[in-house]
């Protein structure tokens, strides 16, 4: 049975900027009745005249009817005063980032509301459980975390705090799910799911700029046409704003006491402090001022046509390369083997996370070439490729040839341990496994926050069970040994998983 708040109950947003427009039309669309409050004198009415321009464009796409702008429309309303709340049966603060003013607020709302009204904050980065700390009623305190832009965005967190109610949680979600939003439930823990869980896409990017893989450009292509992943991490980061991401890691890092995992990067720092903060300001990783040019992808030579290419085991995720080979007119010899292809004398691998160079030395395979993760490689339109140091340019022209034949762009990176897509891929889902150990959120409810909250192509935990947990953590495992840094540990869910022979999704 469902537990939806009916829409003839009245809905209160604190708050009229970005956030708390986005809210209240969500809840007006949706049938509401609905107050808006915003401290500073007329915020709440301009935000209203906002939502009127917003759905008047809508009609005029033919996506929105008038009638449905013009009942929209006459649900909203500003009001002056905290008193004008009284009405409200449940009521959403999105207001500043700043836990006594939340504590604050919400005290003198509590004072106004009725007892079973419940009370919900949108905050991002702080605490449900403290936040609840200052009212009287804390099991009918929740967070309820929508994603920018709110009428677009289908995601929502419900949040619970240590003394949050399980009926208000169910009330919740039911009614996110029924105002059309996909809401997923989690712990009141530092960054809920998307925020945690998202860091290393981030983290992975920068760190290999920094130690010189590639320029942003290429990493982002590789990201996008290799992974599949909607933006590369430097542009999303432009998108967002570095002054924005960059303190969103910085909390999470402080509120982990400092867990190397969620280390910020120098270079995001240096970007905020000079206030290259992203298209918001003009420039940033990239420069967005009217006319730019967008740096240029790397792109390896054309190297030649393999005429012949011999496949030595089981390819693993890359399994569907022979048969793209036929297609593309080589002639295909399959033997056993480690799970390699060879081509001209030159040995091609799917990264495990080593180095092409440690890989050649260990393994005894020279000249060897390494080729990054894709998420479908009959839709892939590049791949990344790193040569162990030494290996001939000839080698490398051979190995770029083989996947050009197949339609490939070629970015040549530098030789990094576990290369672009595979790192980031197996830093996500490791973050995700601990979210789940940790009793965050379900395995389920994470990978759906990552799908519709950020965009990814596969959740981190759907991505580990496709490739295979073994392959993941065996790729963290030779990146914590090529570092010699915590930040690469592996979960133990994800271990005991392994161990247990269970896939995440079972």
């Amino acid at each position: 049975m469902m537990a939806a708040l009916s829409p003839s109950v009245t809905v209160a947003v604190v708050g009229s900027g970005a956030m708390g427009q986005g809210i209240a039309q969500v809840a007006a669309q949706a049938g509401h009745p609905v107050l808006l409050f915003d401290s500073r004198p007329g915020a709440a009415g301009a935000a209203i005249e906002a939502i009127a321009k917003a759905l008047t464009a809508l009609v005029e796409k033919g996506k929105r009817s008038p009638a449905e702008r013009d009942a929209t429309l006459d649900r909203l309303r500003a009001v002056d005063g905290l008193a004008d709340l009284a009405p409200a049966g449940l009521l959403v603060e999105a207001i500043v980032e700043d836990l006594d003013v939340k504590r604050r607020l919400f005290a003198g709302i509590e004072a106004v509301v009725a007892p079973d009204a419940i009370l919900t904050t949108n905050t991002s980065s702080l605490s449900v459980t403290a936040i609840g700390a200052g009212v009287a009623r804390p099991e009918r305190l929740a967070g309820l975390h929508f994603f920018n832009p709110a009428p677009l965005m289908a995601l929502v967190e419900v949040v619970s705090g240590l003394a949050t109610a399980a009926d208000v949680l169910d009330t919740l979600a039911d009614t996110a799910r029924a105002w059309g939003k996909s809401p997923v439930r989690c712990r009141s823990t530092p960054g809920f799911i998307v925020n945690r869980v998202a860091r290393p896409f981030y983290a992975e990017g920068l760190r290999l700029l920094q130690e010189g893989a590639a320029d942003p450009a290429t990493l982002d292509a590789v990201m996008r046409e290799a992974g599949g992943f909607r933006m590369g991490p430097f542009e999303l980061m432009d998108l967002i704003g570095h002054d924005v991401n960059f303190a969103v890691t910085r909390s999470v890092h402080a509120a982990y006491f400092g867990d190397p995992r969620f280390q910020p990067s120098l270079i995001q720092q240096e970007l905020v402090e000079a206030g290259r903060l992203g298209r918001k300001s003009g420039r940033g990783f990239y420069d967005h001022s009217p006319g730019a040019a967008r740096p240029a992808t790397s792109e390896a030579a054309a190297g030649p046509r393999p005429s012949r290419v011999t496949v030595e085991g089981d390819l693993g995720p890359a399994a569907a390369l022979p048969g793209l080979l036929r297609d593309a007119g080589a002639t295909v010899e399959e033997r056993p083997g480690d799970g390699v292809l060879v081509v001209d004398g030159v040995t091609l691998a799917l990264t495990d996370g080593r180095s092409a160079t440690q890989r050649a030395v260990e393994d005894g395979r020279t000249p060897l070439v390494l080729f990054d993760l894709a998420l479908d490689w009959s839709k892939a339109t590049r791949v990344a490729l790193a040569a162990a140091d030494g290996t001939p340019a000839e080698a490398l022209a051979s190995a770029a040839g083989l996947f050009q034949a197949l339609g490939k762009n070629v970015s040549v990176i530098d030789d990094a341990p576990g290369m672009i897509v595979l790192r980031t891929v197996a830093m996500l889902a490791n973050e995700a496994a601990d979210a789940a150990f940790q009793g965050v959120a379900s395995p389920a409810d994470i990978d759906l926050a990552m799908t519709k909250g950020v965009n990814y192509p596969l959740g981190p935990l759907s991505w580990a069970d496709r490739i295979g947990g073994t392959r993941v953590l065996a790729a963290l495992d030779a990146l914590a040994r090529a570092y010699g840094e915590d930040r690469y540990r592996a979960s133990a869910l994800l271990r005991r998983k392994i161990w247990g022979g269970t896939r995440f999704h079972e």
